[in-house]
């Protein structure tokens, strides 16, 4: 038990006995997603993991990094903290399965204005929900009480995740040829990006805009624009059981026309039939309500698909199978052929 306390850093606006509360509180969430490779629990200066490695002949470590981002801005109207961390670390761990990699472990970085350990406890609670859906383990991060650089009720949130791949099958698109379907995997929403334009174009910027009932989503806008990042790993796992996985891509920031180009094989074009991809109806209310031009939805939103996978013809209905025995609902939503770039028709 540790007696460190400083009533002039108090004075100064940090409380660090606040986040000893804090770790206390956030414990139990951490420790719920230990896995095998865990080595220790919270509170060392590293967190320590030890791979399984059994059966591959050259691991390869695959890691990603990112932020919820102005999504948070969403939380702090709602007072809603325990779903966010999902966002964290879908944000990570998706672009980490691209190259057909598991998470391993993840670790989180919060900064705050000012540390309320219930609320750092729900945020991390966030985190380890999102921990246990990826099937990796939270073993470390931080939290930075910063006075004056954030205000007191708000906080950043980011994290990075490391996962393993055996170098012979990684996904990398060398395989993907013309004629190759391509399989959308539904998104649950928004999920956490383009947050920026969503809040300019809904006018969100109230308690009382995030409450607002809106009949075509049935729910309030902020129940809507909340719901958590979906997480694809199963996803991923499930697919590379069945399917000949060629390539994938993690619609996010930059949408259709930056994401899919980067999964994409020299002198080969992505056709999107974009009818083939049940929309989720917030997109419609985002781009009516902003007057935005398709093309920018597209460019900015993954328009009800989380991820688009290169697979082969002949395996493209297993794929779908597979999707669906994992929970995933997924749809055949164009092909490739000669050319370069994204056609959406």
């Amino acid at each position: 038990m540790t007696d460190s306390r400083s009533e002039s850093y108090k004075k100064a606006g940090v409380d660090v006995v606040a986040g000893y509360e804090a770790v206390k509180k956030m414990r139990p969430f951490v420790e719920s997603t230990f896995t095998k490779g865990v080595m220790g629990s919270i509170g060392a200066f590293g967190g320590l993991f030890e791979p399984d490695i059994s059966g591959m002949k050259r691991p390869i470590l695959v890691s990603g990094t990112d932020g919820v981002g102005t999504k948070l801005k969403i939380a702090f109207l709602m007072d809603k903290h325990d779903t966010v961390g999902i966002d964290c670390v879908a944000m990570c761990v998706n672009d980490i399965v691209c190259s057909g990699a598991m998470p391993m472990f993840f670790l989180d970085y919060i900064a705050v204005g000012k540390n309320n350990p219930d609320k750092i406890a729900q945020i991390v609670k966030g985190v380890s929900d999102g921990c246990r859906q990826g099937h990796c383990a939270l073993i470390g991060g931080e939290t930075a009480e910063m006075p004056g650089f954030y205000p007191e009720d708000e906080y950043d949130l980011a994290g990075f995740s490391v996962g393993i791949v055996d170098h012979d099958k990684i996904i990398d698109a060398d395989r993907m040829k013309a004629g190759d379907t391509l399989v959308a995997v539904a998104s649950s929403g928004v999920h956490s990006n383009g947050f920026s334009l969503v809040r300019k174009a809904l006018k969100i910027d109230s308690e009382k805009a995030v409450s607002t009932y809106v009949g075509e989503l049935s729910s309030t806008l902020g129940e809507a624009l909340l719901t958590p990042t979906r997480i694809y790993v199963d996803a991923v796992s499930a697919l590379k059981e069945k399917a000949d996985v060629k390539a994938i891509s993690h619609i996010t920031g930059g949408g259709f026309y930056e994401n899919i180009p980067r999964m994409m094989k020299d002198g080969l074009k992505a056709v999107i039939e974009k009818n083939a991809i049940p929309k989720n109806p917030v997109f419609d209310v985002i781009a009516k309500a902003g007057n935005i031009p398709e093309r920018d939805m597209y460019n900015t939103f993954n328009m009800g698909a989380g991820l688009i996978c290169a697979v082969s013809k002949d395996t493209a209905d297993a794929a779908i199978s597979a999707l669906a025995s994992a929970g995933y609902d997924a749809f055949i939503a164009g092909h490739c052929e000669e050319g370069s770039g994204v056609e959406i028709v």
